[in-house]
């Protein structure tokens, strides 16, 4: 039985809207990008970014807010304590990113198999984000490489307007990228927890 999403973007519309000239789409893709490519060397801007998509999703889709300025405000606010977390409080901070990155990851990639999933859409959000917890105490660093390059191409292919296969190639093209770059990046640095 097909299960689909009840909207294409699970964490809210990344359509071309201009706010002050600055098109949320570019910034989203910039930020997938930083994601994508830096996640595992910038372990705070990772914890940032997933609060921002987690708080963009709750305040767009679940507390249906309308206001644009208001929707970016809050997930910009969810994603600056998130990174703050990030710095002072690291061992909390990498439970959380884990949970809500395995989740948001869970998400997206049910949207690109084009599974609907209405009512229990919660579990694999849940189911995705234990696992992501997990990974990200047993196997940090290759874990935080994973799960940000997976998150960084989920934001980048919502912030496209692609045909559903382009969406799922340029998804899996991105994400080898991210590995690769980030392990590239991680034979030539420590790691956020060695830095403690």
């Amino acid at each position: 039985m097909n299960h689909s999403l009840p909207c294409k973007e699970p964490l809210g519309n990344t359509s071309m809207l201009d706010t002050g000239g600055i098109s949320i789409t570019i910034i989203n893709i910039l930020l997938g990008i930083m994601v994508l490519t830096l996640g595992r060397k910038l372990f705070w801007l990772f914890v940032g970014f997933i609060g921002f998509a987690v708080g963009f999703h709750y305040a767009s889709s679940v507390w249906n807010l309308q206001s644009q300025l208001l929707l970016i405000g809050l997930a910009t606010l969810t994603g600056i304590i998130g990174a703050v977390v990030a710095v002072f409080f690291q061992k909390i901070a990498v439970g959380l990113a884990g949970f809500a990155g395995g989740g948001y990851i869970t998400l997206n990639l049910i949207n690109l198999l084009g599974v609907r999933m209405d009512q229990l859409i919660w579990l694999p959000y849940l189911i995705g984000g234990i696992i992501g917890a997990m990974l990200m105490f047993y196997i940090f660093d290759w874990a935080l490489i994973l799960i940000s390059s997976l998150a960084g191409a989920s934001v980048i292919i919502q912030a496209l307007s692609l045909n559903p296969r382009m969406e799922l190639g340029l998804y899996f093209v991105l994400v080898v990228f991210g590995i690769v770059s980030q392990t590239v990046l991680y034979r030539k640095s420590p790691s956020p927890k060695e830095k403690k």
